[in-house]
């Protein structure tokens, strides 16, 4: 990475001054009228030496000048305090030539630890909908960095199939007589919303329905046959709809198979003395001293002895210490979960088979509309994903005369790169404004331009011949420099993106690097050029542009179609 290329430099010219440091940083700059990167150490280092950022930044700067014996860097400037340098076209075109001809363009990869993902987590017997989108859509791009970059990733998708809802459809199925095999999944869509309905207005209901639940979880036979007949149907429609959004899973566990875990899990809180008595109830106390505002206590089991969300996710992490042994366990939901996963993260810290495992919740905010408030079809309710497609697919159709003409698995792949990439380009804590309109041209920071770019370059490669060669030690002008130094920028851009779990690193370096493409290309007329060695440095550069994009789009689970 060359960021580390010239930490490495900038160490090197403060031990030469005595002066230690614990962290150099280096950072791209942005302004690169004035240079490609900076450091801006002088300002920590001016209360340790008690000398100004300036003075200390010049002599940083004398002693690199005097070092740089292979002319590594073509200007290095002490600039108010920071120390400024600009890259040689020779050590970019060096750090290219290694991206162009070494395996994953010469980024390291990480250690090869395993990593546990838990996203999607949909509950069964109800349909996705548009609060299901981002937990598959970064939850799959976290996995898919990860992995790329070298570690032992496995996904779960932890269903949501042992709760409330459970029990309110066998009840509403029982109600109406419907057979088990009579079930599918546009009876579940109907079922639910009305028994969970009765059970706000009639507390009777209610209560017979937790009564259901209670039985399943202590093993009632007739309401397992329903549970796995819901089951079936249910997975059938939820893997119907991640396969279209290109969203996989290693395993497809819910909250029931954790449930032969839960004996061993009161021994060993037992055996630690973690499980207090409460209103006949058992609790967990999980407030800290120094907490400024109280954590309540993790509810373990109710009044009634039946278990919650907060018991079968404990479960679930025995589960996975047993089966996988992993370092980190990741789980992607939305922000309202915070509390929840606060809770049982802490009883990990008291519970001893769970104290070396890294745990993180990666909260998500939510999908608005245009209007800033929560996203709704026309009709004014919040989607269900199939609805949400359909609109996309409209709404990109009637962007363009020219769409209508495309196969259907095209159309399906832009559909896609829409959704996900007006998602990914948000920090993922962070609402956003999904706006279909805007988000389905192929103008502006969407996924339409991205995958037009590529396409675009994809042409030129096509027509051209290349000749395989490495890259010279030239840049013909500023176009050409500024795509060259956004390739450097990928490790960077890729390593950020996997230690903050925060994919819209990445899928805003993706949108910047077609920005410079299709600045370099406008500006530079590569089919009709007549020097050879020119055009044959250009075209290398395009292939190698074209490719980190592929390989990006990839990580950021966003196909490209044959044609646009």
């Amino acid at each position: 990475m060359i960021t580390n290329y010239i930490e490495k430099k900038i160490k090197q010219a403060l031990d030469k001054l005595n002066i230690e440091l614990d962290q150099i940083k280096v950072s791209i700059s942005n302004r690169k009228d004035l240079c490609d990167y900076q450091f801006d150490g002088s300002f920590k280092l001016t209360k340790i030496l008690h000398k100004s950022p300036k003075d200390i930044s010049e002599e940083i700067v004398e002693i690199l000048k005097k070092i740089d014996n292979n002319n590594d860097f073509s200007k290095i400037e002490a600039v108010n305090g920071f120390v400024n340098i600009t890259l040689s076209d020779k050590l970019i075109n060096n750090y290219l030539s290694q991206m162009q001809n070494k395996e994953k363009f010469n980024i390291t990869e990480i250690p090869n630890d395993t990593y546990i993902i838990d996203y999607g987590g949909p509950n069964i017997a109800k349909p996705l909908h548009v609060g299901h989108l981002r937990s598959a859509i970064v939850g799959e791009s976290i996995k898919r960095i990860i992995k790329y970059l070298g570690g032992n990733i496995y996904a779960d998708v932890h269903l949501g199939d042992y709760g409330l809802q459970i029990g309110q459809v066998i009840y509403g199925l029982k109600q109406k007589n419907i057979d088990i095999n009579d079930i599918n999944i546009k009876i579940l869509e109907s079922i639910y919303p009305e028994i969970s309905g009765l059970c706000k207005e009639n507390e009777q209901i209610k209560k017979t329905c937790e009564e259901i639940t209670k039985e399943l979880q202590d093993g009632n036979l007739e309401y397992h046959k329903y549970l796995e007949k819901i089951k079936e149907e249910s997975i059938k429609d939820i893997k119907r709809i991640y396969k279209y959004l290109s969203v996989s899973f290693d395993f497809w566990y819910g909250e029931s198979d954790s449930y032969k875990y839960i004996d061993k899990l009161t021994n060993y809180l037992t055996e630690q003395d973690l499980l207090k008595d409460s209103e006949n109830a058992k609790i967990i106390e999980v407030n800290k001293e120094e907490d400024k505002v109280e954590i309540p206590p993790l509810i373990y089991q109710k009044s009634n002895e039946g278990y919650l969300y907060s018991t079968t996710d404990l479960a679930t992490i025995i589960e996975r210490v047993e089966d996988f042994n992993p370092k980190y366990i990741l789980y992607v939901t939305d922000n309202r979960q915070s509390l929840h996963f606060k809770q049982v993260f802490r009883v990990c810290e008291k519970l001893d088979i769970a104290k070396n495992i890294n745990f993180e919740h990666l909260p998500f905010g939510t999908v608005n509309g245009s209007d800033g408030k929560p996203f709704k079809t026309r009709s004014g309710k919040a989607p269900k994903l199939d609805e949400l497609f359909a609109e996309v697919k409209e709404a990109f159709m009637k962007s363009n005369e020219k769409n209508k003409d495309m196969n259907i698995k095209d159309i399906d792949i832009l559909v896609n790169a829409i959704i996900k990439f007006a998602d990914l380009q948000n920090n993922r804590e962070k609402d956003y404004n999904f706006d279909i309109q805007k988000f389905s041209l192929v103008v502006g920071k969407t996924g339409p331009y991205i995958l037009y770019t590529y396409l675009r370059i994809n042409s030129i490669l096509k027509i051209c011949e290349i000749n395989p060669c490495n890259f010279n030690n030239i840049i013909y002008n500023d176009t050409d420099r500024n795509l060259r130094l956004k390739l450097l920028e990928l490790e960077y851009s890729i390593k950020n993106a996997f230690n903050l779990r925060m994919p819209s690193i990445l899928a805003n370096f993706v949108y910047d690097l077609c920005v410079c493409i299709n600045s370099f290309y406008e500006n530079n007329h590569i089919k009709t050029i007549d020097d050879v060695n020119k055009k044959a440095n250009w075209l290398i550069l395009l292939k190698l542009s074209n490719n980190i994009l592929k390989n990006m789009l990839d990580l950021l689970g966003i196909e490209i179609p044959e044609k646009m």
